[in-house]
């Protein structure tokens, strides 16, 4: 493990003003997205499509790293220059989505548990060959009001993410760590804190165990945020209050940056959240975003497979990672939307 050029990728992944472009969507769920515009989810157009979010002008200035999906770190733009060497001679770092899915956690209904383990070690040195300098490996944690998640649950799925992160380094790949309380169901804020806190608590027990060097990898966690179906959902404030109580209790100051997912929050939403984050208080690690759909819904909305929307297309992704890196940075005023 170069310990020197890990850090270096981690923190130049979320410098000052960057966030990370999460476009590793697996066939399934790029199909539901294509589907809801009225595009045939085609290799050919799923490579154009990303092809369409990389080739926008200026977005380096506001995305540091780029989550792909293993077919997309495999094809190339229309000149034939891989994407993985496109993102980099633009100052963006390549990663890569290295698990294989959740599955049900045997004997332990309505839990899941993230697959992908077995083969990882020579997968990763395969992504790394392709260009790849970071990963990503997502375990989904259910909740409700009651028994779920179990703490087997919640460790079994750490333990997950400990290995799959000292896999990452061990070959030179910064690791993303990223446990998501899902915000599905009714449960309250107070619900989602209690249980984002025991898993933050459980993930950073197992990493360190595992000898994950903190400094050489990044947190993307779950907004501490009402369930969709809970009768009184949270202010902004109190979102950003939560969720900073569970990172400040639970995340080690050595960690470069934490990179929220926006978990099925609207566009705005997403924003708005993260501009609390940063304007409520200092914290000593980088807060920034690592989105999917909230940056590329409304790229999605506009494009909509019509080679005459790409340049609408593109100027709503760049509008995007604009909004988003003002937020990142606590200057981010909603009037902006408009």
């Amino acid at each position: 493990m170069n310990s020197n050029v890990l850090v270096s990728i981690a923190n130049a992944i979320v410098a000052s003003h960057k966030g990370i472009l999460a476009a590793d969507e697996s066939s399934p769920t790029i199909k539901k997205r294509f589907d809801a515009v009225g595009v045939e989810s085609t290799e050919e157009n799923r490579r154009r499509y990303r092809e369409i979010l990389f080739t926008t002008e200026g977005i380096e200035k506001y995305i540091g790293g780029v989550i792909l999906f293993d077919e997309t770190l495999r094809q190339s733009t229309r000149n034939g220059v891989a994407f993985a060497e496109w993102l980099s001679n633009r100052g963006i770092v390549p990663g890569i989505k290295v698990d294989a899915g959740t599955k049900a956690l045997a004997l332990f209904p309505g839990e899941k548990i993230t697959e992908g383990l077995d083969g990882l070690r020579e997968r990763l040195l395969e992504y790394r060959k392709l260009g790849a300098r970071f990963a990503k490996w997502r375990a989904v944690i259910e909740i409700d009001n009651s028994n779920i998640p179990t703490t087997y649950g919640i460790r079994a799925n750490a333990q997950a993410l400990a290995r799959y992160a000292a896999l990452c380094q061990e070959v030179d790949l910064v690791p993303i760590v990223e446990p998501e309380v899902l915000m599905d169901g009714a449960h309250s804020i107070e619900r989602c804190e209690e249980v984002t806190s025991r898993v933050l608590e459980t993930v950073f027990t197992e990493l360190f165990a595992h000898r994950v060097q903190f400094e050489a990898m990044l947190l993307k966690p779950n907004m501490v945020i009402a369930g969709m179906k809970c009768p009184r959902q949270a202010s902004v404030s109190e979102v950003a209050a939560a969720s900073l109580r569970c990172l400040k209790r639970y995340v080690p100051a050595a960690v470069p940056g934490v990179v929220f997912l926006s978990g099925g929050q609207s566009a705005t939403l997403a924003t708005e959240h993260l501009n609390a984050i940063n304007v409520t208080a200092s914290h000593p690690w980088q807060v920034s975003f690592s989105y999917g759909r909230a940056l590329q819904a409304p790229v999605l909305a506009v494009w909509k497979g019509q080679e005459s929307n790409v340049i609408a297309a593109q100027k709503t992704l760049l509008m995007r990672c604009q909004l988003n890196s003002l937020a990142r940075q606590g200057i981010y005023i909603p009037v902006m939307e408009s």
